[in-house]
């Protein structure tokens, strides 16, 4: 069974955390100073997040955007959980094939540790839901 039960918790998780992050101190700096714009296309259940990475203020589009993404990823919204968890390795899942990634592998790359910082808020977020489980 997916963790996830429909996009709007997709929505409300894996695009929620971007926000927190953004107006975390230390974090939200960090992440906007990547200067991109992300898309990632979920499965199981189907979601699609832009995410522009960018000063002033990360901003979120959920659903399809017209926005050219500089990175554009897929993944299953699962692998999206655990990822924002600090339990999945996006590299490790590149090679498998369980991640689909388009875009300047510099840029890839160096998303993964900007990443780091916002396990623990995405915890801290999803911890009611985990409690209801």
């Amino acid at each position: 069974m997916s963790y996830f039960s429909s996009a709007e918790e997709v929505y409300q998780y894996l695009g929620g955390v971007f926000l927190v992050a953004n107006d975390t101190e230390g974090v939200g700096e960090q992440l906007r100073a990547g200067n991109l714009v992300l898309r990632i296309d979920y499965s199981a259940p189907t979601a699609s997040i832009t995410v522009v990475l960018k000063e002033p203020a990360i901003e979120v589009i959920e659903g399809d955007s017209e926005l050219a993404p500089d990175i554009r990823m897929s993944m299953s919204a699962d692998n999206g959980n655990k990822f924002w968890r600090g339990e999945y390795n996006v590299a490790v899942g590149l090679a498998k094939g369980q991640v689909k990634a388009k875009g300047p592998v510099s840029k890839i790359l160096k998303l993964i540790p900007m990443s780091k910082p916002v396990f623990p808020l995405y915890r801290e977020l999803v911890a009611q839901k985990d409690a209801a489980l």
